[in-house]
């Protein structure tokens, strides 16, 4: 059976190493490690996520499916943003926890099938969803999304438009009555949803 990097319990070898990014103008050093997602680099559309995040100073973000932690530490670094991540992958969110003890940070991280073990609201949910893991699974985690936004929150989720993300964007139009893009690069683009009230 092939292992992905949404397994619960990943049963590769363990292997831990250092990445580093540049975003928003900050150069990161983070811990990564094998069953991962993109493991050794920040991928393209994790990157066009968090720089065209639309982001308030110091509002409550949730970093869903957070893997080593890019984005959350990106968002309470950049805007002081107090920061939950989470991941099905107890590896990711052991990797997570590591790098924001690194870095000092106050998000926490938490293992969480989707939503399962999340509580309270968010003015923001960033996603990169495991679209490998099939459109029902995407489509869960955005129906989801909207009971745990604030009134005016927002969902941004990051897709390859061409390859499902045009298909997610639509579902997205379907639960909230309203998507926008609001970043394209390299066939990916940032898709947003307003929970409006």
């Amino acid at each position: 059976m092939t292992e992905h990097y949404f397994s619960e319990k990943p049963e590769s070898e363990l292997k831990i190493f250092r990445i580093g990014a540049n975003v928003l103008g900050q150069e990161l050093k983070l811990l990564s490690a094998s069953g991962l997602f993109s493991a050794k680099e920040l991928d393209k559309g994790t990157a066009l996520l968090i720089e065209s995040a639309i982001v308030k100073p110091g509002t409550d973000i949730l970093d869903l499916g957070c893997g080593n932690g890019i984005v959350g530490i990106a968002m309470e670094k950049a805007y002081k943003a107090k920061v939950i991540m989470s991941d099905v992958n107890e590896r990711a969110v052991m990797i997570a926890k590591r790098n924001i003890r690194s870095l000092g940070l106050k998000a926490e991280a938490i293992k969480s099938d989707g939503f399962e073990k999340i509580n309270g609201k968010f003015d923001a949910i960033l996603i990169n969803p495991p679209q490998t893991a099939g459109k029902r699974l995407c489509n869960r985690l955005i129906l989801q999304s909207k009971e745990h936004l604030k009134p005016n929150g927002t969902l941004q989720v990051v897709a390859r438009h061409n390859k499902g993300g045009k298909t997610l964007s639509l579902f997205m139009k379907q639960v909230f009555g309203n998507v926008r893009d609001v970043a394209k690069k390299a066939g990916y683009r940032v898709y947003l949803s307003v929970n409006k009230v």
